[in-house]
């Protein structure tokens, strides 16, 4: 019997993936963007007032990160944010509080940062005792029970004054410190090209991580399994738990993940007024109903789910109305404001609410889906 020799196949080569081409444009442009921000409290010198306007914006940008995950990635409608921005204010001049320094108020003494952590912490889990809540319902009935929560802040807000300070007088948060360095006015103060670095900078700074630590987080969660368990969830809840996904532990997840969001920008609001004050009614104030329509148009403007469309939603919502409301004070602005014309506050609202009529009507996607059609044709394209 003759021995056969069989030939192997020929092996088939595997193609190979073309490099990708960067895009330099979307480089350049994010390096100048960082090098602005680096440089804006030296831009600014000594107009403090336009360095908190662009402070305001940073917390806008958090709080609107927290909640566009929620909303728009996990398909949760929620108007809580106030309520949250609230407890993460008072935790934080609880924890980090001198009782010698504010004689009557509960203060705990923890080192600032301990407290700031501990303020996010306390948030989430305020926000996951309220998950069976936020498991059970959806849509605009989820919306209304997350309602009680801001109308629960203000009697929780004006009761527990040993807390809080009461609305009369509130409290001051206690200055935030790292390492031996204070983030308050102090003598000598360093200087950068000329500019003295003092509170309102290092504030801009501390803001500025606090920002960019919450937008490269809610990035990587939407890029990760949680995010792909969010937008499973959102699309069809039957389908998402036929693949295994536990519907009510996930809802419970972005409810508390948005809460801390929440709370941290809380406890940058009690920085930036350098005072922790309850509201005293529901409809003014900065844990009021206001805030919670504020920020849900800043969802929608930015394009529900989009973490940079937040961005450019707080700059739109957060920074006009700080705008608006310096022009007032330093340019007198809206001077027949007391004879029932038009306030900086209230056009400020006309203008963010046009924004949300204008981008329900003609562009759902909000600002993100007009950055996509932008970047797209800068984009290089792959060859075929």
């Amino acid at each position: 019997m003759s021995d056969t020799i069989t030939e192997a196949p020929p092996s088939v080569p595997r193609p190979v993936a073309a490099p990708k081409k960067r895009n330099w444009i979307k480089i350049a442009a994010t390096v100048l963007l960082v090098l602005f921000l680096v440089a804006l409290p030296i831009l600014t010198g000594s107009q403090v007032a336009y360095l908190k306007v662009a402070q305001y914006i940073l917390i806008g940008t958090v709080g609107g990160i927290g909640l566009t995950l929620l909303v728009g990635q996990a398909g949760q409608l929620s108007l809580a944010h106030p309520f949250f921005l609230l407890v993460g204010a008072v935790s934080y001049a609880v924890l980090a509080g001198d009782p010698a320094e504010s004689p009557g108020l509960v203060g705990l003494g923890f080192p600032p940062l301990l407290a700031v952590i501990g303020a996010v912490v306390i948030c989430g889990l305020v926000g996951l005792a309220f998950a069976p809540v936020a498991g059970r319902l959806r849509g605009i009935y989820l919306g209304v029970a997350s309602l009680s929560l801001v109308f629960l802040g203000l009697w929780l807000g004006q009761s527990l004054e040993l807390f809080t300070g009461g609305t009369s007088s509130g409290r001051p948060p206690p200055t935030f410190e790292l390492f031996g360095f204070a983030f308050s006015t102090t003598t000598p103060a360093p200087t950068i090209a000329g500019v003295p670095i003092q509170k309102q900078q290092r504030l801009w700074y501390l803001f500025l991580v606090f920002a960019l630590g919450a937008y490269f987080l809610a990035r990587g969660a939407i890029n990760s399994r949680i995010g792909r368990s969010w937008r499973a969830v959102r699309d069809n809840e039957a389908a998402a738990t036929a693949m295994g996904v536990n519907v009510a532990r996930v809802k419970a997840g972005a409810f508390t993940i948005s809460s801390a969001f929440a709370g941290l920008a809380g406890v940058m609001t009690a920085l930036w007024l350098d005072l922790v004050k309850p509201d005293e009614n529901e409809f003014t104030g900065n844990y009021s109903l206001t805030v919670a329509i504020a920020f849900l148009a800043i969802v929608i403007i930015g394009g529900l789910g989009s973490v940079p469309g937040a961005v450019v939603g707080a700059i739109v919502v957060y920074g006009l109305q700080q705008f608006f409301l310096l022009g007032a004070n330093q340019f007198g602005w809206f001077a027949d404001a007391q004879f029932g014309g038009l306030s900086a506050v209230i056009l400020s609202a006309f203008v963010y609410g046009a924004a949300v009529v204008l981008v329900v009507l003609f562009e759902p996607g909000g600002a993100a889906a007009i950055g996509r059609r932008l970047t797209s044709r800068f984009t290089p394209r792959k060859e075929r």
